[in-house]
């Protein structure tokens, strides 16, 4: 079985049919499934998500960027320190970056002080951290792939030219 032609497809769309599945990569339901555990397993497959838009939802959440810089350790360069932030529930995600700072930290949270809150009581206090710089988001586009009110958009309001 191409396990790369399945991930793509449950990348997509995590909620598709197993039979839609089969069907499409002609083997049969069983396969499908073995491969499936076989790459959760292995952390291949690290969990299935649904992409919400909460504005929509009309939930009250507010999403900030974090750039992080600090001094990578003797023996364990970024990893230790990573692991230290990315353990708190408040980090959505975290990557290693190159440019100016050495990490960058997604977070979401009911207000924007319960995110200054994050950041002054518990991220800039990690070992390691040398200094910050918040930026909240302000309005979702598109969000994995997937652009968000896209309805929206899609009425022509630009005027009509004449000669």
């Amino acid at each position: 079985m191409e396990e790369k032609v399945l991930l793509s497809l449950l990348e997509k769309n995590a909620r598709r049919d197993i039979k839609d599945l089969a069907d499409i990569l002609q083997e049969s339901e069983e396969n499908v499934l073995e491969t499936m555990t076989k790459l959760e397993k292995e952390k291949v497959i690290n969990g299935y998500h649904t992409l919400i838009n909460w504005n929509r939802a009309n939930v009250d959440r507010v999403s900030a960027v974090i750039e992080v810089s600090c001094q990578p350790e003797r023996d364990y360069g970024y990893d230790r320190i990573a692991s230290m932030i990315y353990a708190y529930d408040e980090v959505e995600s975290m990557y290693l970056m190159s440019g100016k700072s050495e990490f960058i930290v997604m977070i979401e949270g009911k207000t924007m002080q319960e995110i200054a809150n994050f950041v002054g009581a518990k991220l800039a206090c990690v070992e390691g951290v040398t200094g910050t710089s918040t930026n909240f988001v302000l309005k979702k586009y598109k969000d994995s792939g997937i652009v968000l009110d896209e309805e929206d958009h899609q009425s022509d309001d630009r005027l009509i030219v004449t000669p």
